[in-house]
C-alpha cells in the first residue's frame, strides 16, 4: 500500500506542497507547466514553473514561483475558477480534485463572510499562484495514486498577516474555519505558517494524523519564502506500509449513567461526533443495587479528551468518567468518489493489504442525494456499492 506523511512542523502552503514532491522528484515541473497552461487563464503565452535550491536554516529543500505573461492578479469570483477547471483539458480525476479543494475554500469563505459559495470573491486566492498552487496539487494527487495520508500535528503560527479584507489574525479565518476538529498548535513564530490554500489540502486529503509503520522511498523538502527561526520547510515522505492492518494509539473514555432519559442519548451522541469523537457507543448494563444503566463508551484523540469530558459532565448526569489509551488495529481505508445516475458519492474501501475487503458508501451524500431526489436511501446506497464494484 502506497503511504504519504506530511510533515508539517513548519506549517503548510500550497507552493511548499508541490514545491516538495519536486524535491523528491515525484512529479516533473514540465507536467505541472503543461498542464497549468491547459486552464485559459491567459492568453496563449503558458505558465512556467520556476524551482531553485535554497537553505532554509541548514536544510536544503526547493522553492517554487509561477510565472505568466500576463496579469496574474486578478480577483476572481469561486462560479468563475469552476468554470475555467470544468472548460481546461485537465482530466475528469484531475478537475475533480480541483474543484473539490476549491470547494472547500468557497464553503469556509461563504460561512465567514455571510454570503452564498457562488458570491464568494476570491481575492489572494483567485491570483495565478494560487490557482496554480491548486490545480498543481490536483495534477499531482491524481499522478501520485496514494492510497492513504497521514499527516503531523498542523503548526499554525501566530500573530496578524495582511489582506484584502485588512489585517487579519493568525491563522487566518479560512484556515481555521477549514481546519476544525484536526490537531492544530502553534510554535510561537510570529507570521503565518498555515494558508487557506495548505488547510485546504490537507482538509481534502483528509490525512490520519499519525506515523503509519512504513519503508519511505522518497523525501522532499518543500521551502516556504521567508527566513524563520526554524527551517521553514514542509517534508513530505512517500513509502510503503510494511503491515497489512493500519496502527495507531487513541484513547477511550468510559462513563456509567442510571439516572438519565434514554431520550438524550442521541443529543448527546451528536455533540461528542461534532468535537472530535471517533466512535460513541453505548451498552445496557446492571449497576449498583440492581439498577440498569448505561456504560457510555467514546474512542478519540488525546487532544480532545478534555472537551469531550467536559460534553458528558454538561449533557448527561454523569459525575465521573474515565479514559485510558490504547492501540488500535484497523483495516487501510482508501476514498474515492464514483458516479451514480443520482449523482456523485464518495466511497470508502476497506484494505487488507492490496485486496478490498469492506466497500461502504457515504452516509451523508447518500441522505443528501435521497432527499434532493426523492429516492430511497438504500437505492442510493446500492447504486453506489454497485458503482465503486465496477470501478474497481
Amino acid at each position: 500500500m502506497k503511504l504519504a506523511y506530511l510533515d508539517c512542523f513548519s506549517g503548510i502552503a500550497g507552493d511548499m506542497f508541490l514545491a516538495a514532491l519536486l524535491d523528491a522528484q515525484l512529479i516533473p515541473a514540465q507536467l505541472l507547466s503543461e498542464k497549468l497552461s491547459q486552464l485559459g487563464l491567459g492568453p496563449i503565452s503558458p505558465i512556467s514553473v520556476h524551482t531553485e535550491r535554497v537553505m532554509r536554516q541548514g536544510i536544503a529543500a526547493t522553492h517554487l514561483r509561477f510565472e505568466a505573461d500576463f496579469d496574474s492578479h486578478n480577483h476572481r469570483r469561486w462560479s468563475e475558477i469552476r468554470t475555467l477547471i470544468e472548460k481546461s483539458s485537465l482530466t475528469p480525476a484531475e478537475k475533480a480534485h480541483a474543484i473539490a479543494i476549491f470547494s472547500a475554500l468557497a464553503q469556509a469563505e461563504a460561512k465567514i463572510h455571510n454570503v452564498t459559495e457562488e458570491a464568494v470573491l476570491f481575492h489572494e486566492l483567485g491570483a495565478l499562484d494560487s490557482i496554480c498552487d491548486i490545480v498543481g496539487a490536483a495534477v499531482a494527487i491524481e499522478s501520485l495514486q496514494i492510497d492513504r495520508w497521514y499527516a503531523s500535528k498542523i503548526n499554525l503560527g501566530s500573530g496578524t498577516v495582511e489582506a484584502a479584507h485588512g489585517r487579519l489574525p493568525v491563522p487566518a479565518p479560512a484556515t481555521l474555519e477549514l481546519l476544525k476538529d484536526f490537531p492544530v498548535y502553534s510554535s510561537g513564530i510570529e507570521t503565518e505558517l498555515t494558508t487557506p490554500t495548505g488547510a485546504a489540502l490537507l482538509k481534502y486529503l483528509s490525512p490520519e494524523f499519525a506515523m503509519p509503520s512504513a519503508r519511505w522511498h522518497q523525501i522532499g523538502y518543500g521551502a516556504g519564502t521567508k527566513d524563520l527561526p526554524q527551517p521553514n520547510v514542509l517534508r513530505v515522505l512517500i513509502g510503503e506500509s510494511v503491515t497489512d492492518f493500519e496502527q495507531d494509539e487513541t484513547v477511550v473514555i468510559e462513563t456509567e449513567v442510571d439516572d438519565m432519559s434514554p431520550e438524550l442519548f442521541p443529543y448527546v451522541q451528536q455533540k461528542l461526533f461534532e468535537h472530535g469523537a471517533k466512535s460513541v457507543g453505548a451498552q445496557n448494563i446492571l449497576m449498583k443495587k440492581g439498577r440498569p444503566g448505561l456504560l457510555v463508551r467514546v474512542l478519540c484523540d488525546a487532544v480532545v479528551v478534555d472537551k469531550l469530558c467536559e460534553i458528558l459532565f454538561r449533557e448527561t448526569t454523569t459525575l465521573g468518567a474515565i479514559y485510558y489509551s490504547v492501540k488500535r488495529k484497523k483495516l487501510a481505508r482508501k476514498v474515492i468518489e464514483v458516479q451514480t445516475q443520482y449523482g456523485r458519492v464518495r466511497v470508502k474501501l476497506g484494505m487488507f493489504g492490496s485486496e478490498i475487503i469492506n466497500i461502504a458508501p457515504e452516509y451523508e451524500d447518500c441522505k443528501k442525494l435521497a432527499e434532493e431526489r426523492g429516492v430511497a436511501f438504500k437505492e442510493i446506497y446500492r447504486a453506489a456499492t454497485e458503482a465503486a464494484s465496477r470501478s474497481l
